[in-house]
């Protein structure tokens, strides 16, 4: 075959968009590409497998079940901690006291200054007998289940695995905080 009786195709060579065009091939589906595939939406992505501690939670600050009312809202408010874990017998958990309502009792005088903030503490069930599970969260629970457990909860206790002791507190605003420090879709 001569070079004169040869006919040429133009070769069609895919591109890859880069940041300036993506724009472009967004939503053509001859690319595949939608404003929604660039960011990873799965339950959990934006954690990529970060657990409790690396929520760097500030030391708990928690109270023996014999403190006394307006000790603990002073303590309370000076910390600026809206719930605070009670601690009962070898520094265990049982339970929490809600310190605006602590508050609110003690300014409408339903309570006395020096009662025991134990009678006024909401009490952690762990038994099994009520059907539902105390849920334990330690520095090593992915953030994924943290997530799922304030999606019902105002706030979690970080304890050892034996839930001997509290290590610290966790809310979903220090989530938030996490997931803005890190980047939500940062590589």
């Amino acid at each position: 075959m001569s070079s004169s009786t040869m006919q040429y195709q133009p070769m069609v060579i895919p591109t890859t968009p880069t940041l300036a065009n993506r724009s472009l091939f967004e939503n053509d589906p001859s690319t595949g590409i939608t404003p929604s595939s660039s960011v990873d939406t799965r339950p959990g992505a934006k954690f990529r497998g970060a657990s409790v501690e690396d929520l760097q939670l500030p030391p708990a600050f928690a109270l023996s079940k014999n403190k006394q009312v307006m000790s603990a809202i002073e303590l309370a408010y000076e910390r600026d901690f809206s719930h605070i874990p009670i601690l009962g017998k070898g520094r265990r958990p049982v339970g929490y006291i809600d310190v605006a309502a602590l508050k609110k009792a003690w300014e409408a005088g339903d309570i006395d200054a020096e009662d025991e903030v134990i009678n006024l503490a909401t009490k952690f069930d762990t038994s099994s007998a009520t059907g539902r599970p105390y849920t334990v969260i330690t520095p090593d629970t992915p953030l994924e289940v943290l997530e799922g457990f304030l999606q019902k909860n105002e706030f979690a206790l970080v304890t050892d695995r034996e839930r001997k002791f509290v290590l610290g507190v966790a809310t979903l605003h220090d989530l938030e905080n996490f997931v803005s420090r890190r980047g939500k879709n940062a590589f």
